[in-house]
């Protein structure tokens, strides 16, 4: 007795679904997480990539089916059979593909506002600036335009961690980090590991993009409009720095690094460089 067409669809349909899952899951295409946003992110990832497989396994699949079994026989000489439509299959195709669409869009704002990217950048808020201006000003007065911030973290006695500032300066094709709390200039990023950093950056030339993949972090460093970004540095070791957006005929060589390093090797370098400890004494 053959088994009808509807019951062998769902069960390929499960079968298809429950791989899917399984691959999305389990088959790591990252590379390691550094930091405390990177499990958030990598929600998304695994789900956007469960999804993928399911498409494409499922795409891929069905044309290889529709070559086998639809092919051309050597005794047909006529056409084929003239479809002209089919309502339910077209509801079918249009309605789940809104739904996916819909459902990926919100689970990715929800990732996004996790991350710090919706917390008002308030910092020093001029309330006499029009309500509708997005972008307040900063501690120094400046405008801040965007970037990703996270909400406060707190310390086991309820009080607020203060974040290790560092200014960003991108240009053609350099990366330059300022530690004010030291008054001196890096050309590589120093950063301890388990506590918040803030990042304020701004671009001398043309737009770039400050891109760590290890964070799962990247923000666009724009001219004249600082950006911030804020996080939390988790697995000590030397990282890439990549600029991803295109800013010149040397853009693929601008690139630096991130070291994450233990606190107490971070206060040494960072004693190493004061240059107004030096100053002092």
């Amino acid at each position: 007795m053959p088994i009808p067409s509807s019951i062998l669809t769902l069960v390929l349909g499960m079968i298809l679904v429950l791989g899917g899952l399984w691959i999305g899951q389990n088959v790591n295409l990252l590379p390691a997480d550094a930091s405390a946003n990177a499990p958030v992110y990598d929600e998304l990832f695994r789900v956007l990539f469960s999804i993928g497989t399911i498409l494409f396994i499922g795409i891929v699949g069905l044309v290889i089916f529709s070559l086998i079994r639809f092919r051309r026989r050597p005794s047909q000489r006529g056409d084929g059979l003239a479809i002209e439509g089919n309502l339910p299959l077209e509801i079918f195709w249009t309605a789940v593909p809104a739904i996916v669409v819909l459902f990926v869009g919100l689970y990715s704002y929800d990732i996004y506002d996790r991350m710090g990217g919706m917390t008002p950048l308030n910092h020093g808020m001029d309330h006499s600036a029009p309500m509708h201006d997005p972008s307040p000003p900063d501690e120094n007065g400046e405008r801040v335009w965007g970037g990703i911030g996270t909400s406060s973290i707190q310390a086991k006695d309820g009080g607020a961690i203060a974040a290790v500032p560092i200014e960003v300066t991108a240009m053609q094709f350099a990366f330059l980090f300022r530690y004010p709390q030291g008054d001196f200039i890096s050309g590589e990023l120093h950063v301890p590991a388990g506590k918040p950093v803030s990042l304020r950056m701004e671009a001398k030339d043309v737009i770039h993009a400050f891109w760590v993949p290890e964070f799962r972090l990247k923000q666009d460093v724009i001219p004249g409009q600082p950006t911030v970004l804020n996080f939390t540095p988790t697995r000590p070791g030397t990282y890439p720095i990549v600029c991803a957006e295109l800013c010149g005929p040397y853009h693929g060589g601008m690139r630096s690094s991130v070291v994450v390093d233990d606190p107490e090797s971070y206060e040494a370098w960072f004693n190493a460089n004061n240059t107004l400890e030096v100053a002092d004494a």
